[in-house]
């Protein structure tokens, strides 16, 4: 819709990110879209832009699928910047940011920070691999600091969000920024993403965070479910989970735990196993998604092989709505088992209280719990969609 607009009003439409890359010639065949580019985009846009402006011929620029004269022109992934530290800071005094809602934690507006790119684990439902590579790259430590520092004293946050894929892969590097915040005397709150196994071979280090004022970690639990983990290619068992979650307790620290829900091979035995298993790990939030073929993903492939995907309508592939065919469970089954995860969950004496307190002090703190708690109510109202198998060849026309 954004794109058409600007079409109407005669400007050049870009885009960039996940669904770009790997969807370019579907996006490029509606006409909304002028180019797209592929993978990280810092100098790849920036040399479109300058191509265009000097009115040079783009074809030969690495990254950039476009379309002209309704011939529609193809570009490969280009390498990923090799330096991190070279990207200049996003450039915020350029938005009006206090016009736009923040999501907060304990009352300070959260600021994301990327400080690190690339993930060497290729999970089967992420892109982040294909999109960034296999090989971690990360930015130097006075590099993150002096963004950190830009932000707290020139912006005046207090709460940052690290939204690398694997933010802990490296400890020493972890451990020296959260030296580096203390010796500052930075006062912050922040959370990140990171995995179990991280967690349990570096309990020092949890210490260390907790200290320099983590707040939250979002893991990737998924599943009770052994065969769904191994289809994930998650190296990790319920038991290591258990653990790191201790540890991080013992801290001081919440934890997000996401689970995925609509393995093909899913039973209503073993999802609600992953719904009490959600239960029993004694969690501070609980988000339960569909296990959705995102395009970029080992899972999309499979599934266009084994044509099990019936709908592609986009919007329908949030985490939210089941949209492949199971060998055991319909679609509508498995948002309903959704629904009831998060009645389960959030019913607990514990988590009642939780969200009453979310709802007094900080609720904009907890957004995954709200929007997904929000969604399965009115995918619920919205039940049932046709489960029946589409021919996935014309389904995707000419995109496959």
């Amino acid at each position: 819709d954004i794109a058409t607009k600007a079409k109407q009003r005669g400007c050049i439409t870009v885009m960039g990110g996940y669904h770009a890359t790997f969807r370019d010639k579907e996006i490029l065949s509606l006409g909304m879209v002028d180019y797209i580019v592929k993978g990280e985009g810092e100098y790849t846009f920036s040399r479109l832009v300058q191509n265009l402006e000097e009115n040079k011929d783009i074809s030969n620029l690495p990254g950039v699928s476009y379309r002209k004269d309704n011939v529609i022109f193809e570009a490969s992934i280009p390498k990923p910047p090799e330096n991190l530290d070279d990207i200049p800071f996003p450039s915020r005094e350029l938005l009006p940011l206090g016009k736009y809602w923040m999501t907060q934690i304990e009352g300070e507006p959260l600021m994301n920070i990327v400080t690190s790119r690339g993930c060497p684990f290729a999970c089967s439902f992420c892109a982040s691999s294909n999109f960034a590579g296999l090989r971690w790259r990360t930015r130097s430590i006075d590099n993150i600091m002096a963004e950190l520092e830009h932000l707290y004293y020139d912006y005046g946050y207090r709460g940052f969000a690290f939204m690398d894929d694997n933010f802990t892969l490296q400890p020493e590097r972890v451990e020296l920024m959260t030296e580096k915040i203390q010796k500052n005397k930075m006062n912050i709150k922040w959370w990140c993403f990171s995995r179990v196994d991280t967690i349990m071979n570096n309990v020092t280090l949890i210490k260390k965070m907790a200290s320099s004022g983590l707040k939250m970690v979002f893991l990737g639990l998924e599943s009770a479910d052994p065969r769904s983990l191994k289809d994930y290619g998650k190296k990790i068992t319920t038991e290591i989970s258990e653990k790191a979650i201790k540890i991080l307790h013992s801290n001081g620290i919440k934890v997000l735990g996401s689970f995925i829900l609509g393995n093909i091979h899913d039973t209503q035995e073993t999802i609600s196993k992953t719904i009490e298993y959600a239960k029993k790990l004694n969690i501070d939030i609980a988000q339960f998604s569909a296990l959705t073929p995102f395009p970029g993903t080992k899972f999309f492939q499979k599934m266009i092989k084994e044509n099990r995907i019936f709908t592609w309508d986009w919007k329908l592939f949030d985490g939210a709505h089941s949209v492949i065919i199971g060998d055991y469970l319909k679609p509508q089954e498995i948002q309903k088992m959704i629904f009831s995860a998060y009645i389960e969950f959030y019913r607990q004496g514990k988590q009642i209280s939780n969200v009453w307190g979310f709802i007094r002090k900080f609720v904009n703190t907890h957004v995954p719990f709200i929007n997904a708690y929000k969604e399965a109510y009115y995918q619920r109202k919205r039940m049932p969609f046709s489960s029946k198998k589409h021919n996935i060849v014309q389904q995707q026309r000419t995109f496959s």
